[in-house]
Protein backbone atom coordinates (compact mmCIF):
# COMPACT_ATOMS: atom_id res chain seq x y z
CA UNK A 1 0.00 0.00 0.00
CA UNK A 2 1.04 3.57 -0.68
CA UNK A 3 -0.65 6.45 1.08
CA UNK A 4 -0.57 9.83 -0.64
CA UNK A 5 -1.34 13.23 0.87
CA UNK A 6 -1.47 16.36 -1.26
CA UNK A 7 -0.94 19.89 0.01
CA UNK A 8 -0.28 23.38 -1.31
CA UNK A 9 -3.56 24.18 -2.98
CA UNK A 10 -5.34 27.48 -2.50
CA UNK A 11 -6.69 30.62 -4.11
CA UNK A 12 -4.44 32.59 -6.45
CA UNK A 13 -4.92 35.33 -9.02
CA UNK A 14 -4.43 34.67 -12.69
CA UNK A 15 -0.75 34.85 -13.57
CA UNK A 16 0.29 33.69 -10.13
CA UNK A 17 2.05 30.53 -8.97
CA UNK A 18 1.48 27.65 -6.62
CA UNK A 19 3.52 24.60 -5.71
CA UNK A 20 1.69 21.42 -4.87
CA UNK A 21 3.31 18.67 -2.84
CA UNK A 22 2.38 15.03 -2.51
CA UNK A 23 3.90 13.14 0.40
CA UNK A 24 3.97 9.36 0.18
CA UNK A 25 4.24 6.72 2.85
CA UNK A 26 4.11 2.98 2.77
CA UNK A 27 5.72 0.79 0.13
CA UNK A 28 8.85 1.93 -1.73
CA UNK A 29 8.01 5.28 -3.25
CA UNK A 30 10.99 5.15 -5.57
CA UNK A 31 9.57 2.09 -7.35
CA UNK A 32 6.54 4.05 -8.53
CA UNK A 33 5.97 6.38 -11.43
CA UNK A 34 3.93 9.37 -10.29
CA UNK A 35 1.25 11.46 -11.91
CA UNK A 36 -0.77 14.59 -11.26
CA UNK A 37 -4.35 14.74 -12.45
CA UNK A 38 -7.08 17.33 -12.04
CA UNK A 39 -10.84 17.40 -12.12
CA UNK A 40 -12.97 20.49 -12.56
CA UNK A 41 -16.70 20.52 -11.68
CA UNK A 42 -18.73 18.72 -14.32
CA UNK A 43 -15.63 17.51 -16.17
CA UNK A 44 -13.74 14.26 -16.35
CA UNK A 45 -10.48 13.73 -14.50
CA UNK A 46 -7.61 14.68 -16.78
CA UNK A 47 -3.89 14.04 -16.85
CA UNK A 48 -1.68 17.00 -16.01
CA UNK A 49 1.88 15.71 -15.63
CA UNK A 50 3.81 12.52 -14.96
CA UNK A 51 7.28 11.53 -13.87
CA UNK A 52 8.97 8.17 -14.14
CA UNK A 53 10.93 6.41 -11.47
CA UNK A 54 14.66 6.99 -11.68
CA UNK A 55 16.35 5.49 -14.72
CA UNK A 56 20.09 5.82 -15.16
CA UNK A 57 20.23 8.72 -12.69
CA UNK A 58 17.50 10.69 -14.41
CA UNK A 59 13.71 10.95 -14.60
CA UNK A 60 11.46 11.18 -17.62
CA UNK A 61 8.58 13.61 -17.54
CA UNK A 62 5.58 14.36 -19.71
CA UNK A 63 2.84 16.96 -19.66
CA UNK A 64 -0.59 17.69 -21.01
CA UNK A 65 -0.45 20.19 -23.85
CA UNK A 66 -2.52 22.64 -21.82
CA UNK A 67 0.18 23.00 -19.15
CA UNK A 68 3.41 22.59 -21.10
CA UNK A 69 5.81 25.42 -20.42
CA UNK A 70 3.87 26.51 -17.32
CA UNK A 71 3.93 23.49 -14.99
CA UNK A 72 6.91 21.43 -13.83
CA UNK A 73 6.74 18.07 -12.12
CA UNK A 74 9.61 16.86 -9.97
CA UNK A 75 10.28 14.32 -7.25
CA UNK A 76 12.60 13.89 -4.31
CA UNK A 77 12.89 10.21 -3.48
CA UNK A 78 14.85 11.00 -0.29
CA UNK A 79 11.73 12.79 0.98
CA UNK A 80 9.16 10.49 -0.64
CA UNK A 81 7.58 13.54 -2.21
CA UNK A 82 6.48 14.62 -5.68
CA UNK A 83 5.90 18.26 -6.57
CA UNK A 84 3.97 20.21 -9.14
CA UNK A 85 5.20 23.76 -9.68
CA UNK A 86 2.47 25.74 -11.40
CA UNK A 87 3.30 29.11 -12.94
CA UNK A 88 1.32 31.55 -15.08
CA UNK A 89 -1.90 30.11 -13.72
CA UNK A 90 -5.13 30.64 -15.63
CA UNK A 91 -8.75 30.48 -14.46
CA UNK A 92 -9.16 27.30 -16.51
CA UNK A 93 -6.59 25.63 -14.24
CA UNK A 94 -9.16 25.73 -11.45
CA UNK A 95 -9.79 22.16 -10.29
CA UNK A 96 -9.15 19.62 -7.59
CA UNK A 97 -5.64 18.29 -8.12
CA UNK A 98 -4.79 14.69 -7.32
CA UNK A 99 -1.51 12.86 -7.20
CA UNK A 100 -1.33 9.20 -8.08
CA UNK A 101 1.20 6.40 -7.92
CA UNK A 102 1.72 3.66 -10.45
CA UNK A 103 3.83 0.58 -9.74
CA UNK A 104 5.58 0.81 -13.08
CA UNK A 105 8.61 2.46 -14.60
CA UNK A 106 6.82 5.16 -16.59
CA UNK A 107 3.78 7.32 -15.91
CA UNK A 108 0.58 6.99 -17.91
CA UNK A 109 -1.96 9.55 -19.05
CA UNK A 110 -4.76 7.14 -18.21
CA UNK A 111 -6.12 7.60 -14.72
CA UNK A 112 -7.11 3.94 -14.50
CA UNK A 113 -3.46 2.90 -14.84
CA UNK A 114 -2.66 4.11 -11.33
CA UNK A 115 -2.78 2.02 -8.20
CA UNK A 116 -2.96 4.66 -5.48
CA UNK A 117 -4.53 8.10 -5.15
CA UNK A 118 -4.46 11.00 -2.75
CA UNK A 119 -7.52 12.81 -1.49
CA UNK A 120 -6.97 15.89 -3.66
CA UNK A 121 -6.27 19.56 -3.05
CA UNK A 122 -8.32 22.46 -4.40
CA UNK A 123 -6.72 25.01 -6.69
CA UNK A 124 -8.77 28.08 -7.55
CA UNK A 125 -7.50 30.72 -9.97
CA UNK A 126 -9.40 33.99 -10.03
CA UNK A 127 -9.51 36.25 -13.08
Amino acid sequence: QVQLVESGGGLVQAGGSLRLSCAASGRAFSNHAMGWFRQAPGKEREFVAGISRMQWSTFNTNYADSVKGRFTISRDDTKNTVYLQMNSLKPEDTAVYYCAARLWRDPSQGWDEYNYWGQGTQVTVSS
